[in-house]
C-alpha cells in the first residue's frame, strides 16, 4: 500500500517514517511538512494512505482532509488526545495520538489494508427482522442473531460485526445499520461504533467497557449515551 506523510514537526516526521519503513506492506512515496505542497503533489500523483497531522500552520489537517476525494484513506496524527473522529465531519480510517506506539500504528495500518481489500467486493446486508439479520459476506449469506452481536465497528462504507467467536464484514454504512437495528437493544456511541446494550459491563463518561475491550464514547454522542444507559 502506497502512502505519504504530512506533518510540520521534524521529529514527528522522522518517527512516522521509521514506523512506515518497518512495515512490510507499506511503501512510502513522499514526506511533506505542509498541506499545500502535499495538495499540489496529489494533483499529479496518486496514493492509497495519508498519515496526516491535524495541527499545522496554514490549512490544518482537518480542512485538508475535507478536500480529498473519498478514495483517499486518511489516518490522522495528533499530539492532543481529546481529538476524536466524531468531533469533525471527516471520514477517516483512524487517528493516532503522539507519541505513536508501534502496536497502535500497526492496528491503524491493518484497518486501512482491510478497507482496501474490501473495496473490490460486493458485500451488503440483505434482510433483517426482530431476531436476526442476514448479511452477504465473502460471497455467502450469513444469518446473525441480534443477541450474538457484541458491537459493530464502522470502516468507511463497511461495517465489521463483532461476534463471540468471529467477525463478519459486510458493505453498509454505520448510519444505515443503526437505522435497521432495534433501538431498545442497540446504542450508537460514536461515529464508528454501535454497541449491544446487553453486552456492556461498565461505562463512564468517556468509555464503554465490554470484557477487555474499551470503546470511546464520541463527544457529540455523550449526553444521549449516558441518558440512555442511566435510565
Amino acid at each position: 500500500m502506497k502512502c505519504i506523510i504530512i506533518d510540520d514537526e521534524p521529529i514527528a516526521r522522522k518517527g512516522m517514517k521509521r514506523l512506515v519503513d518497518a512495515h512490510p506492506e507499506l511503501e512510502l512515496q513522499k514526506i511533506f511538512d505542509n498541506a499545500d505542497d502535499a495538495a499540489y503533489w496529489l494533483k499529479q500523483n496518486t496514493t492509497d494512505l495519508i498519515f496526516l497531522d491535524i495541527e499545522m500552520p496554514g490549512i490544518n489537517g482537518i480542512e485538508f482532509a475535507k478536500q480529498l476525494p473519498s478514495d483517499h484513506l486518511v489516518v490522522f496524527t495528533t499530539a492532543y488526545s481529546e481529538y476524536a473522529l466524531d468531533s469533525y465531519e471527516v471520514e477517516a480510517i483512524d487517528y493516532l495520538v503522539k507519541p505513536i506506539k508501534k502496536e497502535r500504528f500497526e492496528k491503524s495500518v491493518e484497518r486501512a489494508l482491510t478497507y482496501k481489500r474490501l473495496t473490490s467486493s460486493e458485500e451488503n446486508i440483505m434482510a433483517s427482522d426482530m431476531e436476526f439479520i442476514i448479511v452477504k459476506s465473502e460471497r455467502k449469506y450469513v444469518r446473525i442473531k441480534l443477541d450474538d452481536i457484541i458491537y459493530i465497528e464502522g470502516l468507511k462504507d463497511y461495517v465489521i460485526i463483532h461476534l463471540p467467536t468471529k467477525k463478519v464484514v459486510t458493505r453498509i454504512i454505520v448510519k444505515s445499520m443503526e437505522e435497521m437495528l432495534p433501538k431498545r437493544k442497540f446504542i450508537r456511541i460514536s461515529k464508528s461504533y454501535i454497541v449491544n446494550k446487553d453486552k456492556i459491563e461498565a461505562f463512564d463518561n468517556k468509555d464503554i467497557i465490554i470484557g477487555k475491550t474499551e470503546l470511546a464514547i464520541g463527544v457529540s454522542y455523550r449526553d444521549d449515551v449516558l441518558n440512555q444507559l442511566l435510565r
